[in-house]
């Protein structure tokens, strides 16, 4: 019987496990990781206002593990073996006949002064910091910024960030304290967010004119100071800084052989596959595919790429051929707490529609359906 192992317990690593149960009813699925949950991240942004709480968000995985037969090791990757064959971990040795790495990424936090920014991304700790420094706040400014990996384009989490703008606008406009708390959006590009399309670019930062959203863009960043962000074309005050980092791979990727992007991410082909592995793949934040620039590091991409992963993981082991593609689109809502921004984006075109209420609710209800399947 084919073993299968599944390093992570995130997007790309559950839709994989998940994929494989439905294509095969006899493979052995091992999944790795710190802990059987699921975080919903999409949902942190939710977090500040308090339409979610820390315990909505984590999913706990025990039962979706034993409805479909897969065992779970708890323990970190720290190496492989054997040309992957054999997964090294915090807490013991794991054999396979094939393997997916779908472990995410990792923040690149280089920056002089960068402690001082919260990184929401994080998980719920960093948010939960967020919220409670926010409460805390009677004057003064917020500055919300991304950045990305300069030797891998696509290595980049920008759209969150503008949902964190948005939704501590309305949510500071609900507590009557907007006139009191200023709120800055800065970005090293000069159009931010180009990835989504011109657009949604000009959709954003109309949205930020219209909600008097102060902007500085097009200038490199230097560093952070406790109450300053400093970038090459001056630099500005800032009670409370938020910056999402470009992504990597993750520091255990460099005690592997492991092919590996500019970037640091490892290398896959159209098919998922790691480069000169044999029944090696690898889906969502961990990976560097081929495609366009502008193709997302989001969670509906790690799926599409999971499932041809595993798909294509299947037809090796029983003597096919790997040949199943994942489609490249960007699809997300930018939510601001009572809206949301439809984007959509495909190598044949895309569209950014206008903020609606509708969208706002749209949102909440897949995350219902999505985290069905796993509670």
């Amino acid at each position: 019987m084919n073993r299968v192992t599944v390093i992570g317990t995130g997007f790309a690593a559950l839709s994989a496990a998940r994929k494989l149960r439905q294509l095969d009813r006899q493979v052995e699925i091992t999944v790795i990781g710190p802990r059987p949950e699921l975080i919903f991240l999409p949902s942190l942004i939710w977090l500040p206002s308090g339409k979610r709480k820390a315990e909505n968000l984590r999913v706990p995985l025990q039962n979706f593990f034993s409805r479909n037969a897969i065992r779970f090791h708890a323990g970190e990757a720290t190496g492989m073996e054997n040309g992957g064959r054999r997964v090294l971990t915090s807490s013991g040795l794991v054999d396979n006949d094939g393997l997916v790495i779908a472990c995410g990424g990792r923040f690149i936090k280089k920056l002089p002064g960068i402690e001082h920014a919260i990184t929401p991304c994080e998980g719920i700790a960093a948010v939960e910091r967020l919220r409670d420094a926010v409460k805390a706040m009677d004057s003064g400014t917020i500055a919300l910024g991304f950045a990305g990996n300069p030797n891998e384009p696509s290595a980049m989490r920008g759209g969150p960030i503008f949902e964190f703008l948005f939704g501590l606008d309305t949510q500071l406009r609900r507590e009557g304290r907007r006139d009191r708390i200023g709120l800055t959006f800065f970005n090293p590009m000069k159009s931010p967010g180009n990835r989504l399309g011109e657009k949604a670019v000009q959709r954003l930062l109309g949205e930020m004119q219209r909600r008097d959203i102060a902007t500085q863009l097009g200038h490199k960043l230097v560093g952070f100071e406790k109450d300053k962000v400093k970038t090459e074309g001056g630099e500005f005050a800032a009670d409370l800084i938020v910056f999402m980092p470009g992504l990597t791979g993750n520091a255990w990727f460099d005690a592997t052989d492991l092919p590996r992007s500019p970037g640091g991410l490892i290398k896959a082909d159209a098919q998922c596959r790691v480069a000169g592995r044999e029944r090696v793949y690898v889906a969502g934040d961990a990976g560097s595919f081929p495609g366009p620039d502008w193709m997302p590091k989001q969670a509906h991409m790690a799926d599409l790429q999971a499932e041809a992963a595993a798909e294509n993981l299947l037809a090796e082991l029983k003597g096919g051929k790997a040949n199943k593609t994942f489609k490249v689109e960007l699809l997300c809502v930018v939510d601001s707490l009572d809206a949301g921004m439809l984007v959509k984006r495909t190598p044949e075109g895309g569209f950014a529609l206008p903020p609606l209420g509708l969208m706002h609710g749209a949102k909440s209800l897949f995350e219902s359906w999505y985290l069905r399947r796993y509670r």
